[in-house]
C-alpha cells in the first residue's frame, strides 16, 4: 500500500499494532533483549518493506483521519506510535553506529598499519647497504605486523559478524512473538524474517568475497616477494649463492620429475582451488546458496560456454574468470593426457612394458642364428598348442618384430615377444620375467670370438645374480672353446655351453669324411623329423640292452641314463647291461609322445658276412679359408687321418702369421703325427689363384667361411660359392678328354646344362664340403648337386634349441662331437649283408651289435635322402651291398 493512499484512507490505521501496556512492560523487563518489542511493534508496512528510502509519517495525516469523539485516544495512540518510531530510528543508528564504529576504527589501525610499513621500507631501503642483517629482520617484523593487522581485521569482523548474528536471533524470536499476538500481521512477519535473514547473508557474502579475492592475490605477493629478495641477494654475492627463485624452480622441476603422480595432483588441486575460489566469489556476488555456488562453479570450469545466462556485472565477470580458468585447466587436463598416452604407446613400441609370463623360453641377444633358433623352437612346441618366446637384443622393438616377419617359416601357434634391454642390467633381466623361464639362450654377437664370449660372461653373471632366483637352465653360444672352462665355473650347474665353431669344425671333418653325413645330422637336430628324447619306463626294468633294442616299434633306443652314477649318460652300452631301478633311455624318436615300448618281438639275428677291415688309405686334403679355430680342427685330422696324409692350407694369411697364430692357439707343430701341412698363399675368389694349385689330386676340399668375412651372412655365403664354381670349373676342365666327351654325349643337346654336367662328373671323383651360414642359400647348392654343403648357423640354432629344450640332450651331443666316444658313421651295406638278402630292420640291428654298434637308419643305393628310425623295423626286405647304413658306434 502506498504512502498516499495511507494518509487519505481512516482505515490504514489497522496496519499499526499497538500492544496493550502491560505487554510492553513485560516485554521491556526480559533479561534478554528489552529494547526490542518497542522496536517492531510500531514499524508500518512501508518502512520495513524499504528502510533505507522510508520516511516517516507526517503528523497531519494521523490528525485528520481522527473524530472529534475520539481525538483524545487517537492522539495518544498514534503519539505513541511516533515515540516508538523515534525510538526504532534511534536504536537503529546506534546499532549502526555500534556496528560501524569497531570497522572505522579497524581501518585506521590498518592505515597506520600500512602507513607506518611504507614509512620502515622507505627506511630500510636507505639503509640497505649498511645494516643487511637488520633490513632482513625489520621486513620480517613489518609483515609480521601487517599479517598480524590482517588478522585482527578479520577477527574483529568474524566478531561482529557473530555479533550480527545473535541480534538478528533475538529479532527473529521476538517476531514470531509479535506474529503469535497479531495473527493479522503474519505478512509483516515474514518480511521481517526474509530481511533478518538477508542481513545476515549479506555479511557472509561480503566476508566471502574479500576472502577469495585475498586468496587470488596471495600468489601474487609472494612471487614478487621471492623476486624481491633473489634480487636482494644477487646484489650482494652474486657468486657464491643461487637465488631463491631458481632453487623453488629447482625444487619444482625435482618434484614434478621424480614422483609420476606429481603433474596429475597438481593439476588436481589447481582445479579444486579454481572451483573453490569461483565459488566463494559467486556466493558473495549472487543470493544464491555457497552448495549451488561450488556446483555453478564447476559447471563454469567444466563448461566454458555455461556462463552465458548470468546476469549483472558481478556475477558475469566472476563467471568469466571461472570460465577462462576452466579453459586452462582443461588445456592442461588434456596436454597430461596426450602426454601420459603418448608415453605409454612410445613405452609399448619401444619394448619398455614388463612381460608377464611364465614357463617361457628367452632369447638373450641378436644373430643370424635366431631365425634357425626360433623355427625349431616354434616346430618343438607345436604339439603342446604353441608357446611364448621372448626375445630381448640392444635394438629397437620394432626394428626387430620386422625382421621377425620378414623370415619364412610358420610359427605354429607361437607367439614371439619382443622387448629392447640389455641382459647387463638386472632391471631389464626382470622386465621379462628372467626368473620364470624354463630355459634362457644367450646368443653370441656377430664378430669378434674373444668380445663375444666376454660379453656372453658377463651376461651370465648378471643372470646369476636374479635375487629371485632362476627357475630354468642357461644354454650360452660361445665362439671359442678355450672360454668353455671359465662360463662354466661362473655359472655352475645352471649353465650349459654350445661352443658353434668347434661343432661346426668337427662336423665339416666329418662331412668330408663321410659324404652324406650332414643331412644326417640335419635330421637328428632338427624338430622337423627325428630327434634325441629321454625317458623313464618301468616296465623295462631288469630287461638287456639287447633287448631293449627291439622293445620299440617306433623308436631305435641308443643309450642309457644310469641312475646309479648320477644320470650319467651311457650312449651305445654293452648288451649284457641290465636297465636298473631309475634307469632312463635315450632313444631317437619322431616325439615324445610318439614311441612306448611294445612286446619283444621274436628275431632272427644271423650271422655278419665276415670281418671285412677297411684299411686308412692317405688322404689329400684343401683348406680354403682361415677360421679361429683352425688350430682345432688340424688336431682333429691328425687323430683321423692315415700316416702320409697331406693338408694343404689356401688362404691370404701370410705363412709366417700363420704359424704364429697357430701357435697361439695351442698347436703345436712338431706333435703332429699322420699330416704334413703344406702351405698356399692366394685369394680364393681370384680363378688364377685357384689355378695354381692340384684341384683335380684332393680327395675333399672344405670351403670355411673365412674369418674376415664371417660377420656377414650374405658376403661370406658370397664368397664361399664363387669359390666353389671356380674349383668345380677347373677340375672339370682338368678331366680326361675321354670322360668329358662321354659326358658331352650323354647330355645330348642340352648345352644350357653341359657345364653343370661337367661340374657333377667332377663330383663324384672329389668331395667338396661348403660352410653356409645364411639358410636361403642352400637352395642353390642342392638343385645344383655340385657340392655338399654344412648349415654352420642352422646346425648350431638347433643344438641350442634341443639344449633349450631338454639340457641333458647337451651330453649327447658333446660325445658325438668330442674326439673320444662315439660317433656318426656312414656304413657300407656289405659290412652286415649279402647282395640280395631278405632282413628286416631289427635283425640288422642286432647283426651290427655283434660290432658294437647302433644301426640308426638307412640310404638306399637309389635315394637321394638317408631314412632315420625307419617304421616297420618287423618287416623283411630285400637289400643290396650298395645300400648304406647310419649307425652310432665307437671312434676308431
Amino acid at each position: 500500500m502506498s504512502q498516499d493512499s495511507a494518509e487519505s484512507s481512516p482505515s490504514s490505521s489497522r496496519d499499526w499494532f499497538f500492544p496493550s501496556p502491560s505487554f510492553i512492560h513485560s516485554t521491556s523487563n526480559s533479561p534478554q533483549s528489552p529494547n526490542y518489542p518497542r522496536k517492531f511493534s510500531t514499524i508500518p508496512r512501508h518502512s520495513r518493506s524499504s528502510p533505507t528510502d522510508s520516511k516517516p509519517p507526517k503528523t497531519s495525516t494521523f490528525r485528520s483521519v481522527s473524530s472529534s469523539g475520539s481525538a483524545a485516544y487517537g492522539d495518544q495512540k498514534y503519539g505513541r506510535g511516533r515515540r516508538r518510531i523515534e525510538l526504532i530510528r534511534r536504536s537503529e543508528k546506534t546499532a549502526k553506529q555500534e556496528k560501524e564504529g569497531p570497522v572505522l576504527e579497524q581501518k585506521r589501525v590498518v592505515s597506520k598499519a600500512v602507513s607506518g610499513v611504507k614509512t620502515a621500507i622507505g627506511e630500510m631501503g636507505i639503509r640497505v647497504f649498511g645494516q643487511r642483517v637488520k633490513i632482513r629482520w625489520q621486513m620480517a617484523s613489518y609483515i609480521a605486523i601487517l599479517f598480524t593487522a590482517f588478522g585482527s581485521l578479520v577477527h574483529k569482523n568474524f566478531s561482529l559478524h557473530n555479533q550480527v548474528i545473535d541480534l538478528q536471533d533475538q529479532i527473529s524470536t521476538m517476531t514470531i512473538r509479535l506474529q503469535a499476538c497479531n495473527t493479522s500481521d503474519t505478512f509483516d512477519t515474514i518480511s521481517i524474517l526474509q530481511e533478518s535473514d538477508h542481513l545476515s547473508s549479506k555479511g557472509l557474502k561480503i566476508l566471502a568475497l574479500t576472502v577469495s579475492i585475498a586468496l587470488l592475490s596471495m600468489p601474487l605477493f609472494v612471487f614478487k616477494y621471492i623476486d624481491y629478495i633473489s634480487k636482494f641477494r644477487s646484489s650482494y654475492n652474486c657468486s657464491e649463492m643461487v637465488s631463491l627463485n631458481k632453487q623453488l624452480e629447482y625444487r619444482v622441476d625435482v618434484l614434478l620429475s621424480v614422483h609420476p603422480y606429481a603433474k596429475a595432483l597438481a593439476l588436481l588441486v589447481a582445479t579444486l582451488m579454481l572451483i573453490c575460489l569461483g565459488g566463494l566469489a559467486l556466493f558473495g556476488v549472487t543470493d544464491d546458496s555457497l552448495a549451488d555456488c561450488l556446483w555453478l562453479s564447476w559447471t563454469y570450469v567444466a563448461d566454458s560456454g555455461n556462463h552465458a545466462n548470468s546476469e549483472g556485472m558481478g556475477p558475469r565477470l566472476v563467471s568469466v574468470s571461472i570460465s577462462f580458468g576452466g579453459m586452462l585447466i582443461f588445456a592442461m587436463m588434456l596436454g597430461l593426457v596426450s602426454e601420459a598416452i603418448s608415453e605409454k604407446l612410445d613405452s609399448l613400441r619401444k619394448g619398455r612394458s614388463e612381460v608377464v609370463e611364465q614357463n617361457h623360453t628367452l632369447i638373450l641377444g641378436w644373430s643370424d642364428k635366431l631365425g634357425s633358433l626360433l623355427n625349431q623352437l616354434a616346430i618343438a612346441n607345436e604339439s603342446l598348442g604353441g608357446g611364448i618366446v621372448v626375445v630381448m637384443a640392444e635394438r629397437d622393438k620394432e626394428e626387430m618384430e620386422l625382421d621377425i616377419a620378414k623370415m619364412e617359416f610358420d610359427f605354429r601357434g607361437t607367439s614371439v615377444i619382443c622387448r629392447s634391454g640389455s641382459p647387463l642390467i638386472l632391471a631389464d633381466l626382470k622386465k621379462v620375467s628372467v626368473s620364470k623361464a624354463r630355459a634362457i639362450v644367450v646368443l653370441a654377437d656377430d664378430g669378434n670370438a674373444d668380445q663375444s664370449d666376454a660379453r656372453a660372461l658377463r651376461t651370465v653373471l648378471s643372470l646369476t645374480g636374479v635375487k629371485e632366483g632362476l627357475r630354468g637352465h642357461i644354454v650360452v653360444e660361445l665362439s671359442d672353446l678355450d672360454n668353455e672352462v671359465l662360463v662354466k665355473l661362473v655359472g655352475g650347474e645352471l649353465v650349459e655351453t654350445v661352443v658353434a665353431h668347434d661343432v661346426i669344425g668337427r662336423l665339416m671333418i666329418q662331412c668330408a669324411r663321410q659324404p652324406g653325413l650332414a643331412q644326417i645330422w640335419e635330421d637328428i637336430l632338427g624338430f622337423e623329423n627325428c630327434e634325441f628324447y629321454i625317458k623313464r619306463w618301468p616296465q623295462l626294468d631288469g630287461m638287456q640292452f639287447e633287448d631293449v633294442l627291439i622293445s620299440f616299434p617306433d623308436a631305435i633306443p641308443c643309450g642309457v641314463k644310469v641312475a646309479s652314477r648320477g644320470g650319467k649318460i651311457i650312449l651305445n652300452p654293452e648288451d649284457s647291461y641290465v636297465l636298473q631301478e631309475g634307469d632312463e633311455v635315450l632313444v631317437i624318436a619322431e616325439d615324445d609322445d610318439t614311441y612306448a615300448p611294445g612286446a619283444l618281438p621274436m628275431v632272427w639275428r644271423g650271422s655278419l658276412p665276415g670281418d671285412f677291415i677297411v684299411p686308412k688309405l692317405m688322404e689329400k686334403i684343401l683348406l680354403c679359408g682361415w677360421r679361429r679355430d683352425m688350430e682345432d680342427m688340424i688336431m682333429v685330422l691328425d687323430a683321423f687321418l692315415a700316416p702320409g696324409s697331406e693338408l694343404w692350407m689356401f688362404n691370404e694369411v701370410v705363412e709366417s702369421e700363420r704359424e704364429r697364430k697357430l701357435i697361439d692357439g695351442g698347436l703345436d707343430l712338431s706333435r703332429l703325427v699322420n699330416i704334413t701341412l703344406v702351405h698356399r698363399e692366394g685369394n680364393a675368389v681370384i680363378r688364377r689363384h685357384l689355378e695354381s694349385l692340384p684341384l683335380e689330386s684332393f680327395d675333399s676340399i672344405l670351403i670355411l667361411a673365412d674369418e674376415s668375412v664371417e660377420d656377414s651372412a650374405i658376403q661370406a655365403d658370397s664368397r664361399s660359392l664363387a669359390t666353389l664354381l671356380l674349383i668345380r670349373d677347373i677340375q672339370a676342365k682338368r678331366l680326361p678328354y675321354r670322360e668329358a666327351m662321354v659326358t658331352r654325349g650323354q647330355r645330348g643337346s642340352f648345352s644350357r646344362g653341359s657345364w653343370i654336367g661337367e661340374m657333377q662328373q667332377a663330383s663324384d671323383r672329389s668331395v667338396i664340403i661348403s660352410e653356409i651360414l645364411d639358410p636361403r642359400t642352400k637352395n642353390l647348392l642342392s638343385m645344383s648337386k655340385i657340392s655338399d654343403y654344412v648349415l654352420s648357423n642352422e646346425l648350431v640354432s638347433m643344438a641350442l634349441a634341443m639344449v633349450a629344450e631338454d639340457r641333458q640332450i647337451n651330453d649327447v651331443l658333446e660325445e658325438l662331437f668330442a674326439e673320444e666316444g662315439n660317433e656318426l658313421h656312414i656304413r657300407l651295406a656289405e659290412l652286415y649283408l649279402h647282395e640280395g638278402e631278405e632282413l628286416s630292420f631289427y635283425e640288422i640291428i642286432l647283426r651290427a651289435r655283434l660290432k658294437r654298434e647302433i644301426i640308426i637308419g638307412y640310404r638306399l643305393a637309389n635315394a637321394e635322402r638317408a631314412v632315420i628310425n625307419p617304421p616297420n623295423k618287423n618287416e623283411r626286405r630285400r637289400w643290396s651291398v650298395k645300400d648304406v647304413f647310419v649307425v652310432i658306434s665307437e671312434k676308431e
